[in-house]
């Protein structure tokens, strides 16, 4: 009778462990399932490390990607090398965050009816990148390395981010077997996750510091007669530009006038405004994280300070964060923050769609306001208007400086100041040389696809 007792009893033990196993599986599934089946190594969810699921399309519903059968990429040769870095490649060199950002979105999972995607259907994403304005900023930028970026100051959303070098997806070269360096750097989305010396670009956060903490700075002249010496130290400009206001010595990219400027900004106030204008902070959206910048000047001798005025030292920033930094001045002050996926949908069911998520003020209206004019006059005398029919751009031009013998990188930011084409954009030609000289063309195409585009909508 004992014996029988003890073994009803170890059944009813086994079956209060059985019970509560399955209530705890049954919780865990309740809370948890829709994490499992999106997390990483899912085969119904993920090609390597990239998604494997739905269809991908550009802001006008142009496929770029079909996931639904395998992995097949646009019809256009062009527009497959122009997004690849943020469709990712079929080996999982080239990684595509953004997308794999919203797997959960795009399969559409539920408790009862499990993964939408599982089975041949499919999910979307479109994206707010033009494929039109992606192929064009890859043609303009021909065979050199660097990127590209374009976005809506006042939606945030991305038109356009091309990095070059690139590849075609469905006809991959032979990169670990190339000797010519044609393919440096090619699994690297050079728009989010590469930083870069600004040059002279850098001057407009120099000279916005200056309007808002230097009295009388508007009134103030500067000379310039080539060179700017601390003792044996210099600061070389390649001409002399003589005497010349704040605006001028912006629009001549004056390196001594900036030198004169950055001491009476002082060192306590440069590392306040570029933290104020966080043009060196790294940036999210969308399952990115961007590279951050650097601006370090707490050992600097006072010619170190000027070379970090004028975008040189150790200063470097993030493409896509300097160009959210423009958006800013000509959204007067504040900006919205840039996006890449525009809307999610499993079935019939939107399950995500973007807002508009604004920086907050990092500038007053009036030093925005000021900003824009300068930078206007610098396209209307220096860079030429005419070079973008229709469009009010304002902007500014970096050359910089690498050493080592380098040719120098060619930058160029700025902004269209038109209510009906609110865009900021950057331009990075790595080994360019001059900015003005070799960006204005490449922008100018750029820009002009861009009000195309926009106009049809």
């Amino acid at each position: 009778m004992n014996r029988v007792s003890k073994r009803a009893s170890a059944v009813i033990v086994l079956i209060a462990v059985l019970l509560g196993g399955l209530v705890f599986f049954l919780y865990e599934y309740a809370t948890t399932a829709d994490q499992w089946v999106v997390s990483a190594g899912s085969p119904h969810i993920y090609n390597s490390t990239n998604i494997g699921c739905g269809q991908i399309l550009d802001r006008s519903g142009n496929m770029l990607l079909d996931l639904t059968q395998s992995r097949i990429y646009a019809q256009d040769q062009t527009v497959r090398k122009a997004t690849l870095h943020w469709l990712g490649d079929r080996k999982g060199q080239i990684s595509a965050p953004a997308v794999t950002h919203y797997a959960r979105e795009m399969t559409g999972y539920d408790m009862i009816n499990g993964l939408y995607s599982y089975g041949g259907m499919a999910g979307q994403a479109v994206l707010t990148l033009s494929s039109e304005i992606q192929k064009a900023a890859l043609e303009a930028l021909g065979d050199r390395k660097g990127t590209i970026g374009i976005y809506n100051y006042k939606t945030g959303e991305i038109l356009c981010a091309v990095t070059a070098p690139t590849y075609d997806p469905d006809n991959v070269p032979d990169i670990e077997g190339d000797t010519t360096d044609r393919y440096e750097g090619i699994y690297l989305n050079r728009f989010t996750q590469s930083s870069y010396v600004p040059g002279s670009i850098f001057k407009v956060v120099s000279t916005a510091a200056a309007l808002d903490c230097v009295d009388g700075i508007t009134d103030m002249t500067f000379t310039c007669s080539g060179v700017y010496e601390y003792g044996t130290d210099k600061v070389t400009c390649e001409k002399v530009h003589g005497r010349q206001s704040l605006k001028m010595a912006l629009a001549n990219s004056c390196n001594c006038a900036y030198a004169q400027i950055v001491a009476l900004i002082g060192k306590e106030n440069m590392v306040k405004y570029v933290d104020q204008f966080q043009v060196t902070q790294p940036l999210s959206f969308d399952g990115i994280t961007t590279a951050a910048g650097n601006y370090d000047v707490e050992q600097a001798a006072p010619v170190q300070l000027a070379w970090s005025g004028i975008g040189q030292h150790t200063d470097l920033v993030n493409p896509c964060r300097y160009m959210t930094f423009m958006g800013a001045i000509a959204g007067g002050g504040r900006a919205a923050l840039p996006h890449l996926v525009a809307q999610v949908s499993a079935g019939e069911e939107i399950t995500y769609t973007a807002g508009t998520t604004e920086s907050g003020r990092i500038m007053s209206e009036e030093v925005a306001g000021t900003l824009k004019e300068y930078m206007r006059s610098n396209v209307q005398n220096v860079y030429g208007a005419g070079n973008f029919p229709g469009l009010t751009v304002c902007a500014k031009s970096g050359t910089s400086q690498l050493g080592g013998g380098q040719t120098s990188n060619a930058m160029f930011a700025g902004f269209v100041a038109d209510e009906e084409y609110p865009l900021a954009f950057i331009v990075v030609v790595e080994n360019g040389g001059y900015g003005s000289s070799t960006c204005v063309p490449v922008l100018s195409r750029i820009l002009a696809v861009c009000k195309a585009e926009m106009d049809k909508t």
